[in-house]
């Protein structure tokens, strides 16, 4: 029981974040990027990982022109997974012909990174706001003497 336990724990630290986003022909009919949408996330959800959020972008201007076409659909999850579930999208991803680029990010490392910032920052608006507060105490008591 406890082994079983220990390996769900080393499954949780190896989970990571990101965000795969494709750009899919816009020709691309929307029940074949509903069908494509489905697939990423059963494969996600068959290994062990879960999609946290998606983003359906809808048509949009490419910035550059990708195999003569000038707009793509465009589409966003966000993944928590270990990253073999990553691979698999991806290798998917590149022998589809309905999808004419994508990209996965890693993204827990900034949001970490964020985070530890935001701390720092509020602790130092605390540490001035105790500083003014003993500024203005000591003025006070000065200005009754």
């Amino acid at each position: 029981m406890r082994l079983e336990s220990q390996k769900e724990e080393a499954k949780l630290r190896n989970k990571r974040v990101y965000e795969v986003m494709y750009i899919a022909e816009p020709d691309t009919p929307g029940n074949e990027i509903e069908t494509l949408n489905e697939e990423i996330t059963k494969l996600v959800e068959v290994d062990g990982g879960n999609v946290v959020k998606t983003d359906d972008m809808g048509k949009r201007p490419l910035a550059y022109r990708i195999k003569k076409f000038t707009e793509g659909y465009y589409f966003l999850f966000e993944i928590e997974c270990s990253g073999k579930e990553i691979a698999e999208i991806e290798r998917r991803m590149r022998v589809n012909d309905k999808i004419i680029r994508y990209l996965t990010v890693r993204i827990d490392k900034e949001r970490k990174t964020a985070k530890k910032i935001e701390v720092k920052r509020k602790a130092r608006k605390e540490k001035l706001a105790s500083l003014i507060a003993k500024r203005e105490n000591e003025e006070s008591i000065d200005s009754e003497d």
